[in-house]
C-alpha cells in the first residue's frame, strides 16, 4: 500500500471520527461542556479569520476583539425591540445575523485605508486603539450597547426553528435546549468558515497574500495589487470576526463591555501564534487550546495544585493560571516549534510507523 493511499486512510478516518463525535457529543455531555465547545468553536472561526490576515497576509492585528464586539452589538440592536431605555430595530434574527457580519466588514473597510498604508509595529498599535475606541462606545453609547451591563441576546430563529430553550424539543429521549441546538449551527458554521479560508490559501489570493507577507516588494514587482489585497483581507478578517462575535453573544446570551477588551484581544494572538501562523488548522488547534484551558483548570480546580477555585484564595485563579500556561506555551513555541502545534502534529503523523507523510510531501513510488 502506498504511502499516499495511508495517507488518505488515515485523514478519512480522522474526518470520519471527528464527524461522529461532532454529531454524538450533545447526547453525552452536559451544559458546561456544550458551552465551553461552543466558545471553542466560535473563537476558532473569529482566529481563522485572524490568521487569514495576520498569518497569512503578515498584517498584525491586536484589535480583532473589536470586531467581535461589532459583530455581537449589531446582532443585538438589530434584532432586539425597543424600549423606553434602549433601542433596537427589531429585524428577524436571521437578517440581524447577516447584517451584524456585513457591518464587521464596513467597519473593517472604514479602517482598511489605514491598513494597507501600515505595517508591522505600526500597523498593531493602530489596531490597538481600536479596543479603546471600542470601549469608550460600549459604555457610552448605553441606548444601544446597555453601557455597563450589557444587553439580553435575542436567540436566533431560522425558517421557524428557535435555537432557544422553547419550543420543547425531545430528540432519541434527550432534551435538547438551545446548547444542544447552538452546537449543530456551531458545527456547520465553522466547518463553512474553515472550507472558505482554505479554499482562500490555497487559491491565487493565498499566494498573493504569502507573497505580500514574505516580500512585499517582490509581491509589487510581480503584478500584484498589494494596498488592495491587503484592505481586503483586512475586510474578510472582520467579517470572520463578526461572524463569531454573533455566536458568542448567542452563546452568552449577554453583551458585556469589559469581555471585548484587551485580553481578548491578547488571546487570539495566542491563538494563531500557538497553532500555527498561516493555517485553517492551526487556527482552530489553538483556539480550543486557549478556550478550553481555562474551562478544564476550572473544572479540576478542586484537585489541582497551586489553582484555586473561583471565589477563593490561596492560589491562583482558573482564567489566572489558564493565561500562565498558555503564555508558557507561546515562549516554548516561538523557540522550538515555528509552525506551531499543528506544524508538531504533521512532524509526528510524518513519523508514525508505515509513513504517513504530509500531502505537501511528494509520495514514493510504489512497488
Amino acid at each position: 500500500m502506498s504511502d499516499s493511499r495511508n495517507a488518505r486512510l488515515f485523514r478519512l478516518a480522522l474526518w470520519a471520527a471527528a464527524g461522529a463525535a461532532a454529531v454524538l457529543i450533545p447526547f453525552y455531555l452536559d451544559g458546561f461542556w456544550l458551552m465551553a465547545g461552543l466558545f471553542a468553536m466560535s473563537a476558532a472561526v473569529g482566529a481563522i479569520g485572524l490568521n487569514l490576515l495576520t498569518g497569512a497576509t503578515g498584517q498584525l492585528s491586536m484589535g480583532h476583539a473589536f470586531f467581535l464586539a461589532v459583530g455581537a452589538y449589531t446582532y443585538v440592536y438589530l434584532s432586539s425591540e425597543s424600549d423606553d431605555h434602549l433601542a433596537g430595530l427589531g429585524l428577524p434574527t436571521g437578517v440581524a445575523a447577516i447584517g451584524a457580519i456585513l457591518a464587521a466588514g464596513l467597519a473593517g473597510g472604514l479602517f482598511s485605508p489605514i491598513s494597507a498604508r501600515l505595517k508591522g509595529a505600526y500597523l498593531g498599535i493602530a489596531t490597538f486603539a481600536l479596543i479603546f475606541l471600542g470601549q469608550y462606545l460600549m459604555h457610552g453609547a448605553e441606548a444601544v450597547t446597555g453601557g455597563y451591563n450589557g444587553r439580553a441576546v435575542p436567540p436566533l430563529t431560522l425558517f421557524g426553528f428557535s435555537f432557544a430553550d422553547t419550543p420543547e424539543l425531545i430528540v432519541l429521549g434527550i432534551p435538547f435546549g438551545a446548547l444542544e441546538r447552538l452546537w449543530y449551527l456551531a458545527v456547520l458554521v465553522l466547518i463553512a468558515a474553515a472550507w472558505f479560508a482554505k479554499g482562500v490559501l490555497t487559491g491565487r489570493p493565498g499566494l498573493a497574500m504569502n507573497t505580500i507577507r514574505d516580500h512585499e516588494t517582490a509581491a509589487g514587482v510581480m503584478g500584484v495589487p498589494v494596498s488592495r489585497y491587503r484592505a481586503g483581507v483586512f475586510v474578510l478578517s472582520s467579517m470572520y470576526a463578526g461572524l463569531a462575535g454573533v455566536l458568542l453573544a448567542l452563546v452568552f446570551q449577554r453583551t458585556v463591555p469589559d469581555y471585548f477588551g484587551i485580553v481578548l484581544a491578547l488571546d487570539y494572538l495566542a491563538m494563531i501564534v500557538i497553532g500555527g501562523l498561516g493555517s485553517v488548522g492551526g487556527a482552530v488547534l489553538g483556539a480550543f487550546l486557549v478556550t478550553l484551558l481555562p474551562q478544564l483548570l476550572t473544572r479540576y480546580s478542586d484537585s489541582l495544585p497551586l489553582v484555586a477555585q473561583p471565589g477563593t484564595s490561596g492560589g491562583f485563579s482558573p482564567a489566572e493560571a489558564a493565561r500562565i500556561l498558555y503564555g508558557s506555551v507561546v515562549v516554548a513555541v516561538v523557540l522550538f516549534l515555528p509552525a506551531g502545534l499543528l506544524g508538531l502534529a504533521q512532524r509526528v503523523r510524518q513519523r508514525l510507523p508505515g509513513g504517513l507523510p504530509h500531502p505537501s510531501t511528494p509520495s514514493r513510488s510504489a512497488p
